[in-house]
Parts: C-alpha cells; sequence; structure tokens
C-alpha cells in the first residue's frame, strides 16, 4: 500500500525525513497552541499598528487601540509561560515583576488610557516583527525549505537588524517618560500616568535579561554629560542638563543584575 501523502518517509540512507506541508503545519499548530498564540498576536499587533498609520481600513484610533491590546495579550501569554503557576505569595510576585512581559503588560495596560500617542506604539510594533519573525521562520521550514523566498528574505533583514531594533525600543522607552509629562500638561493623559510610567521604566533599567534600555540610558546620561561641560553651551541649558543628570543619578542600578 502507498504511504499518504503527510505521512513521515524514510530517505535512501534509512534515516527518517521531517514531514513537510500543510498537514505538518496543522499537527504543529495543535501541538503548540501556545506558541502559535503568540505568534497570532503579535502578527496582529503589527497589523493594527500599520492601520494605524495607514488609515485605510476603518477608524484609526481603534485600530491604535486594538494594537495595544494585542501586545497585551503577547505580554499576558508570555507571562504564563515564564511564570505558569500563580501563587499568592511574595515570592511569586517578585518572579513576576522581573519578568519583561509583564513589565510591557503594564506598558500596554498605561496607555490604554491615555489618548494616542505614535511614539508609544514603536516599541511594541517592533517588538512584535522581530518576534514573530524568527516564529515564521520555524513556520516556512515546517511548510518546506523553498515556500515563500521573499518572506524568508525580509525575516533575514529583521534578524540581521536585531540589536539595532533592541536599541530604538530602548530608546523609546526613555524619552516617553517626559513625553507623558508633556502629555499631562496637554490634558491628553491623567495625573498618574508620568508616576505609573516611572515604574514602568525603572523596571525596565533593572531587567536581568535586557539591558538595553539600561545601556541607553547611560549613554544619553554620558552624552550629557559631556554637552554640559562644553565651553559653547549657553549657561542656562547647562543648568537645566545638569538639573536632569541630579534627577536620573539614581534611576539606574549601580550593578547590573547578574544574566
Amino acid at each position: 500500500m502507498a504511504d499518504s501523502p503527510s505521512a513521515p518517509t524514510e530517505e535512501s540512507n534509512g534515516s527518517p525525513r521531517v514531514e513537510k506541508g500543510w498537514g505538518a503545519l496543522k499537527k504543529h499548530a495543535i501541538e503548540n497552541k501556545v506558541n502559535m498564540a503568540l505568534w497570532a498576536t503579535r502578527i496582529s499587533t503589527v497589523l493594527f499598528t500599520i492601520g494605524y498609520l495607514i488609515p485605510v481600513f476603518g477608524n484609526p484610533y481603534n485600530a491604535y487601540y486594538k494594537a495595544l491590546m494585542s501586545s497585551a495579550a503577547t505580554s499576558a501569554l508570555r507571562l504564563h509561560q515564564r511564570v505558569p503557576g500563580v501563587q499568592l505569595n511574595t515570592r511569586f510576585l517578585e518572579l513576576l515583576l522581573v519578568e519583561d512581559s509583564c513589565h510591557y503588560l503594564l506598558y500596554s495596560s498605561i496607555f490604554l488610557y491615555v489618548a494616542p500617542v505614535t511614539l508609544v506604539l514603536v516599541p511594541v510594533f517592533l517588538f512584535a516583527v522581530m518576534h514573530s519573525a524568527s516564529y515564521s521562520l520555524t513556520l516556512l521550514d515546517i511548510l518546506g525549505q523553498n515556500s515563500v523566498w521573499q518572506a524568508r528574505l525580509l525575516i533575514s533583514i529583521v534578524e540581521f537588524q536585531s540589536r539595532t531594533i533592541l536599541r530604538l525600543c530602548a530608546f523609546c522607552e526613555i524619552i516617553i517618560l517626559p513625553l507623558t509629562i508633556i502629555l499631562v500638561f496637554t490634558g491628553r493623559a491623567g495625573l498618574l500616568t508620568p508616576f505609573i510610567y516611572y515604574q514602568f521604566l525603572w523596571m525596565r533599567l533593572s531587567s536581568m535579561r535586557n539591558p538595553n534600555t539600561r545601556n541607553i540610558f547611560r549613554e544619553i546620561r554620558n552624552a550629557l554629560s559631556s554637552a554640559a561641560v562644553s565651553p559653547s553651551m549657553p549657561r542656562i541649558l547647562k543648568s537645566l542638563i545638569n538639573a536632569l543628570l541630579r534627577v536620573t543619578q539614581h534611576m539606574v542600578p549601580v550593578q547590573a543584575p547578574q544574566q
């Protein structure tokens, strides 16, 4: 009897051939429901962000908040993977708060109640692109080696630029803090928004898995320090920079947490 098309076969040397095609993709989806859900929510974040920036279909403001909700769903699923068992104790809370996914669950929740600001979507969009691209490559491998070479090319570009993407996300996380203060004065955010966002930024600076925010923050402070001692710097700007440096000098941990 002939083998069915979806059944795994053996090569001439006797080693098993990995199953490919839509049947294999369906099997993978069934066996990896959470990973597939993460991929779907990340793709949704990307599509909704594009829908906000290019308002061709529907209301762009709805797309903006749907992008944040998709990002929140991604963070919740990832947090479930990282810390699966819910426990009502201090140790569990400590484990929860050091996770990057917990940080971005808070981030998405903060801006669900703030007027749309394009810069806010940049980190969630870039993270969604980077992580969905990585898993998309896995799915393309399951479909077959020659499947959609154009998509493989785009994924390779994203992966090649991953360090730049992470640094850009970190830079956005930092400059959004003063932006939240401006939003308060323009009536687009509540009074508590900067204080809650400060807690988010503090968690990012203390992150054990992602040192990019901490590194970019130090680079910005070093650049400002150099600018403050420049003879050509006007005195009023020098005073403002020094005041800013004093305010932020205790924000970065003295020693970065061990990986």
